[in-house]
């Protein structure tokens, strides 16, 4: 219960939207680890000092009582007034980086020796410029929409007697799109006959990696029988642009087809093909290029 309204109360303490600027309020400072020595060190030389009463060693006792002291100023400035702002990629994939980016900003250019704890990883940062750049790389296993885990920011600077920390609760969100699935390109066990569709039309043949996809035959991969290509005795004209329809995928799993129809977006994209998406709720237009795939991406992403 009380584990509970602690992490409550840092949801709402340190939310991060995109932009902020560390002040007083948002930085915790308290002794740490080998700082708990350091008081055992301070307690034992002041009561030899008090009860030899030897003045030596109660200078000593108050010498390190300041030396703590000023640890815990020093480590509280390496992020007081620190501006730090994050910039989260928009749509990953599964299988691949995904990228969170770190600027950090500061009025006057000195060394701050961070680091950033995510999760059991920890990152080890020097920033000793106006502004500066840190990249995290996060890696999705489910396609869906992809929350980013607490972040923690702090600092050991100078004796490592004393911390000062942040937290990071980053409200915004990523897309990660399924990973390409490629229809099965041979299919030997089995002869299929078919109708011819067009004039000229001579024989089906299995697909090979690298073949244009201008001549697929997709009527075949929506039954479910493979990625054959239509061979022609005079074949001139190419269609420019391919249709990706969702009931066309030639399987009964939702995740399935979207993966298969990723596989083809990076075929067309690898193949310089406009394409089009066509989903339960919702399609892309036709289109090719960077903008293109990644509207496909977020599409499939969010189906």
């Amino acid at each position: 219960m009380l584990q509970k309204y602690w992490q409550n109360w840092l949801s709402k303490r340190f939310q991060f939207t995109q932009h902020k600027q560390l002040s007083q309020r948002d930085v915790l400072v308290f002794i740490y680890q080998q700082g708990y020595l350091y008081l055992v060190l301070i307690v034992i030389t002041f009561i030899a000092g008090v009860n030899y009463a030897n003045n030596l060693i109660l200078g000593f006792c108050f010498l390190i009582s300041a030396v703590l002291c000023i640890s815990f100023y020093l480590t509280f400035k390496q992020l007081h007034g620190l501006t730090v702002e994050l910039v989260a990629d928009e749509v990953g994939q599964v299988g691949q980086a995904l990228q969170l980016h770190f600027y950090f900003h500061q009025p006057l250019a000195r060394s701050r020796y961070l680091y950033i704890q995510v999760n059991q990883q920890r990152h080890q940062v020097l920033i000793n410029q106006h502004k500066q750049h840190f990249t995290l790389s996060f890696y999705a296993e489910q396609r869906g929409q992809f929350k980013y885990p607490v972040m923690q920011i702090y600092a050991l600077y100078p004796f490592g007697l004393v911390r000062a920390w942040t937290y990071f609760y980053h409200q915004k969100s990523s897309w990660i799109a399924p990973k390409p699935q490629y229809l099965a390109t041979d299919n030997k066990s089995q002869q299929h006959h078919f109708e011819p569709d067009m004039d000229e039309f001579r024989e089906l043949r299995n697909y090979q990696s690298g073949e244009s996809l201008h001549a697929v035959s997709w009527k075949q991969v929506a039954r479910g029988q493979g990625l054959y290509i239509k061979v022609f005795e005079q074949f001139q004209q190419q269609n420019q642009s391919i249709e990706i329809h969702y009931v066309h995928m030639p399987s009964q799993s939702h995740e399935e087809r979207l993966a298969l129809m990723m596989g083809l977006v990076a075929q067309c994209e690898q193949q310089q093909l406009a394409y089009s998406l066509h989903l339960p709720h919702t399609q892309l237009a036709l289109g090719m290029g960077s903008q293109q795939l990644l509207q496909a991406k977020l599409l499939l992403a969010q189906a």
